[in-house]
């Protein structure tokens, strides 16, 4: 059996209805620049921990913050959770780069994310 236990979150996505002004908030909240910086999506790397900025939600429609678990094998992990009582939301995929992302909601309707990087 493989270890597919989470090794802590490392990736935050908010969604924003400016990116503009969100980006202007969240590099003076940070103290730096983003490191990803394009019309669909901003990015800080601070601390060990990835902020992400995504307009409008984004393609999962997300409507609150969503934190991501890395985890070593994310099929493993949507297994187990959806075995728990989860719903898979966005099935694991690729989004560039070798890395694997997957959300998924909890009994009461809070999204979660998974990232395994490759």
């Amino acid at each position: 059996m493989t270890d597919s236990s989470p090794q802590g979150v490392t990736i935050v996505l908010h969604p924003v209805s400016d990116l503009t002004k969100a980006k202007a908030v969240y590099a003076a909240l940070l103290g730096m620049p983003p490191q990803a910086d394009s019309s669909y999506y901003v990015g800080f790397d601070a601390g060990g921990q990835h902020i992400g900025l995504v307009p409008g939600g984004g393609p999962q429609g997300m409507t609150s913050p969503v934190a991501y678990w890395q985890v070593p094998d994310i099929e493993a992990k949507l297994a187990e959770v959806t075995a728990a009582g989860a719903t898979v939301k966005e099935p694991a995929h690729d989004v560039g780069g070798g890395r694997l992302v997957a959300t998924f909601t909890d009994p009461d309707g809070n999204v979660l994310g998974l990232v395994q990087d490759r």
